[in-house]
């Protein structure tokens, strides 16, 4: 449980945006749970398809975060 950061900070750009190709161990995102902030890396390799979640909304564990397109 934490909280979705698109970007590592408010005044700059975001990790990724649908279209963005990605590879394994990019930072995607950053959640911060408990006053840490966590990088969150891709385990994949692909392109980004869909945000599925909103710049400082609250997340679970487990929960999906993006769909990517395998490439």
């Amino acid at each position: 449980v934490g909280t979705y950061y698109s970007a590592p900070a408010p005044d700059q750009p975001p990790y990724v945006n649908v279209g963005s190709m990605i590879k394994n161990d990019d930072v995607l995102c950053i959640i911060e749970a408990m006053k840490l902030m966590n990088e969150i890396k891709s385990e994949i390799s692909g392109r980004i398809v869909e945000m599925l979640v909103e710049n400082g909304t609250p997340v679970e564990f487990d929960q999906p975060l993006f769909r990517v397109a395998l490439s």
